[in-house]
């Protein structure tokens, strides 16, 4: 079951998206403000993440940055919910790391589809890590094996970096 986390001060807009999700069959969780969000995805990480931007203690805009910049959390989808319906908003917002973005007041089938495309997308850069797991660790159990070739596929990965860093 992939869950959502609603981040909302207000409590009438966390019981509307939730009865919007409910029928998915989405694990909801919910958060009243950035920093009890933040406090809440160290616990237990959500699939997707549903924030409002104005919001008190921490904004959405500051607690996106924050997950953001965070490795065990920059691969979360997270949408801002807003009524801020400005360009500088929306560029202030990509530039915190926002996956997307829905206004207020949201279209509720919208919002629905919205999060079905993100959480498949997260489904499947969750399944590219754990194929990435798979063949690291059989190239690591072939090396293994034979002592001629112990860590070549290091050296490749590294070297491949290098390549890759000097081409920009």
């Amino acid at each position: 079951m992939q869950s959502v986390l609603i981040v909302d001060d207000v409590a009438g807009n966390i019981r509307l998206i939730e009865a919007l999700l409910a029928p998915d069959g989405y694990a909801v969780r919910t958060a009243g403000n950035g920093a009890d969000a933040l406090q809440v995805i160290r616990v237990a990480p959500p699939d997707l993440i549903l924030m409002d931007v104005l919001m008190p203690q921490l904004d959405g805009f500051e607690a996106c940055r924050v997950i953001k910049q965070d490795p065990n959390t920059r691969l979360i989808p997270l949408v801002l919910v807003t009524s801020l319906d400005d360009v500088a908003s929306r560029i202030r917002g990509i530039e915190a790391g926002a996956d997307d973005f829905v206004s207020k007041p949201f279209n509720g089938p919208e919002l629905r589809a919205r999060v079905r495309s993100l959480l498949r997308l997260k489904r499947y850069t969750d399944d590219l890590d754990s194929a990435e797991s798979i063949i690291v660790s059989l190239a690591m159990t072939i090396e293994a094996r034979d002592g001629g070739t112990a860590g070549h596929c290091e050296r490749l990965a590294r070297y491949a970096s290098d390549v890759g860093r000097s081409l920009g």
